[in-house]
């Protein structure tokens, strides 16, 4: 088709393109004056780390009225695979000891695109103990006896999502459903519809992407730099976010997830009652200033620079390098008499995560803007900032000067949460401050043939060496080759089974290969951008047998369990013993 007709095309679309008007002013931020007592950041610590209030009163809240129901619903599920547990394990999940002797789980979810979304909402369908199969194998209910749940990337898809739809079971959150609830208004994820070009007609997928540009001029004009991540907001919004389905996917007068905020979603009925597990997302600075010598093999920022994190309540970072963190709902200040509202888009901190762009080359995608510009008024290519990244105006300018490489920035450049080789995003996870004593890993990593190899423990643990006072982490192999030889990738692992506090033991969950007599289905490549519902259900159903064990290991749901308490049976000064003495052996790395 020539260039002529998609424009004069264009022209003709373009009334319906920009009538979006509701799209425009929900994406836009707005500025008034700052709130009594308003304070532009909040130092958290290094050596004595604190919580926000707002998350030290979700935890609290969900541990006292939420967690001594779930974790006996979660005992009686493992009980029901008629497996003799030791004693310890029943008094501690059945709440004999207290509530203080509770475990603190987390669970993490990789990225990798579609793909990791995938695997990670079949481990996570695995664990819910809504899931009647789930309940049944004996890990249902694991999810909602979790303290936090952290995503990047694609894993930042599902936690992010599952966070605005009201936490649906895993089914209505990828397929839609026309139950009631607020979960009704949430029409899936829509695989069928590529990120990159949704249907089979160029005009089409132009005009689609002209779309995508309009909605986001209001925030150009309010004085905010926009950038490529503005624009794969607003397209992962249409598959990740309340407010579209298959019937008005193309329909340019929906707002498509705008205006949905992160600290939105404090006022969604499963948070506001502390029914899920507290959400955390991540992302890596691009920061030129970071020591390039600290790069991994295969990554592309340094693994000194900066970890943001995004929770309901505050952005920043735990790292000692800044250690401070600015409040959500009002991220887009830089000081503290005008203050932003509505920056913190959901969608745009779903694309913050998974901004890949860097990695690619946008000569193409710039081309496509630029024919856009007689239709819309594009100006996308600003002075000083970078197209291929998520950028935020820095609330922690000057701050921390020759400790803090983002000091002398006034924008944050911000990608992918993966760039540095941690593809789980166990980091929020291991600041002591939130006692974190077991982590569920669920890595969905391309490391060989699409399938996770351990690379992203071993970056990990290579990071906290070079912050030792501020985080710890357990032993693991030292390549991916000792993760494949020592037979560490076709099932679940425990690592740090002899460690002692803060220490994290790590149950790792990888998609490392299909159980025997399945063919392989979850090892697609991180670059496809499209799958069939039958495609995703194949998937699931697979992932769902990988985190079970489903017909490998019967003893499986007890030696989770095991592994679950382990950190608590040392509190209690309890020996393993029965089938946690042999589950251990069996799964332990040393």
């Amino acid at each position: 088709m020539s260039l002529f007709k998609i424009v004069a095309t264009l022209f003709l679309l373009y009334p319906q393109i920009v009538s979006s008007k509701s799209a425009v002013a929900l994406y836009t931020p707005s500025h008034s004056p700052c709130p009594d007592g308003f304070s532009l950041y909040r130092p958290v610590g290094i050596s004595n780390q604190t919580l926000s209030e707002g998350e030290s009163a979700y935890v609290s809240s969900r541990k006292n009225h939420v967690l001594p129901e779930a974790w006996k619903s979660y005992l009686s599920n493992v009980e029901g695979t008629n497996v003799s547990l030791p004693g310890y394990v029943s008094s501690i999940l059945s709440g004999a000891n207290g509530t203080e002797v509770y475990p603190t789980l987390g669970i993490a979810t990789s990225g990798g695109g579609w793909r990791a979304a995938i695997f990670g909402g079949g481990v996570l369908n695995a664990l819910d103990g809504r899931n009647v199969s789930s309940s049944r194998n004996g890990a249902g209910g694991l999810l909602q006896a979790a303290t936090y749940l952290t995503g990047l990337s694609g894993g930042a898809w599902l936690v992010t999502s599952m966070m605005q739809a009201n936490f649906p079971v895993i089914h209505d959150l990828v397929f839609g459903t026309s139950g009631g609830g607020q979960s009704s208004r949430f029409g899936g994820w829509l695989p069928q519809y590529s990120l990159a070009t949704p249907s089979d007609d160029l005009v089409t997928d132009v005009a689609y992407l002209a779309g995508l540009v309009a909605d986001i001029q209001g925030k150009h004009l309010a004085g905010f730099p926009i950038t490529i991540a503005d624009i794969w907001a607003g397209n992962l919004a249409r598959h990740f976010l309340n407010g579209t389905n298959g019937a008005n996917f193309y329909d340019f007068t929906k707002a498509h997830g705008a205006g949905l905020t992160l600290s939105g979603v404090a006022k969604t009925a499963t948070f506001a009652s502390f029914n899920e597990p507290f959400p955390i997302v991540i992302a890596d600075s691009k920061s030129n200033g970071g020591n390039k010598s600290n790069i991994l093999v295969g990554g592309q920022i340094p693994l000194t620079n900066p970890i943001y994190e995004f929770n309901v309540y505050e952005m920043g970072s735990y790292d000692p390098t800044l250690a401070a963190f600015a409040q959500t709902k009002y991220m887009g200040t830089t000081n503290g008499s005008t203050c932003v509202t509505g920056f913190d888009q959901l969608s745009f901190v779903q694309a913050t995560s998974s901004d890949v762009f860097t990695s690619y080359n946008t000569t193409n995608l710039t081309a496509i803007l630029q024919l856009l510009d007689p239709i819309i008024d594009l100006t996308l290519l600003e002075p000083n900032i970078e197209l291929d990244a998520a950028v935020y105006p820095n609330p922690f300018y000057g701050v921390n000067k020759g400790t803090y490489i983002d000091s002398d920035e006034t924008y944050l450049n911000l990608v992918d949460g993966g760039f540095n080789t941690e593809s789980i995003p166990l980091q929020p996870l291991l600041v002591q401050a939130r006692g974190v004593e077991v982590i569920l890993a669920i890595d969905a990593t391309a490391d060989v043939d699409g399938y996770a190899a351990g690379s992203s423990l071993i970056a990990s643990q290579t990071r906290t060496t070079f912050f030792p006072s501020a985080y710890s982490f357990p032993p693991v192999p030292s390549s991916v080759d000792d993760f494949i030889e020592k037979n560490l990738t076709s099932r679940p692992t425990f690592f740090g089974c002899n460690s002692s506090s803060p220490t994290p033991l790590i149950i790792y969950v990888p998609n490392g290969a299909p159980l025997p007599g399945q063919p392989p289905l979850t090892n697609t490549s991180s670059d496809q951008l499209e799958y069939s519902l039958m495609e995703v259900q194949g998937m699931l159903d697979q992932t769902f047998d990988m985190a079970t064990l489903r017909g490998v290991d019967d003893d499986w749901p007890a030696c989770l369990a095991c592994a679950v308490v382990d950190r608590a049976r040392v509190m209690l000064g309890a020996i393993r013993s029965g089938v946690c003495e042999t589950c251990m052996k069996e799964y332990c790395w040393s």
